[in-house]
């Protein structure tokens, strides 16, 4: 099992990591409401992985056979694999190349909130709530923490429906067969 999940975690993990540099090149040109869209497709395009990695299990360790709780096992383990990628991806990004990018997404938001026409006090209290996760997002853990529960809520389904899908119980020999 451990070749498995390591190749396709590692494989997921570099995708998804590729995949969100490139994407955050293009992010200012885009803008915040489209890099939400490119963000989780590219979360569920490198968690497609997880399906292979389940089918690749069954085939070639399980003799084409493998139960609902080892195909959930090998899934979620390639998911939190890609899942570690995803999170170190964004601290290097975030910390090193990024430091404003709360104040440019704060910006985003009030000029949002403004074109919808709120109102001044509404818009004091975004911009404290937005100066508190900022303070909240410059702690290592605590971003690492909201960073991780960006992808797995999507491999934990991806998951789930994969192992659904790819189960499959080993037949039983039938015992006239043996008769004969």
């Amino acid at each position: 099992m451990q070749k498995i999940v390591l190749a396709f975690g590692l494989i997921s993990g570099f995708l998804c990591s590729a995949m969100m540099l490139s994407s955050m090149l293009l992010a200012h040109r885009i803008g915040f409401d489209h890099s939400y869209f490119l963000g989780y497709t590219i979360i569920v395009a490198s968690f497609l992985l997880v399906f292979f990695g389940i089918r690749s299990y069954r085939d070639n360790v399980g003799n084409g056979h493998i139960t609902f709780g080892r195909a959930f096992a090998v899934g979620i383990l390639i998911t939190l694999i890609s899942c570690v990628f995803y999170v170190v991806t964004w601290e290097i990004m975030y910390f090193k190349f990024m430091p404003h990018f709360m104040d440019d997404y704060g910006a985003y938001l009030i000029e949002k909130a403004r074109a919808a026409g709120a109102s001044p006090a509404a818009i004091q209290a975004k911009m404290q709530a937005l100066q508190k996760s900022k303070e909240s997002y410059n702690n290592p853990l605590i971003n690492s923490a909201m960073t991780f529960m960006e992808p797995f809520p999507v491999g934990l389904l991806i998951t789930l429906l994969s192992a659904a899908v790819l189960r499959k119980k080993a037949s039983a020999e039938a015992p006239a067969a043996l008769s004969h």
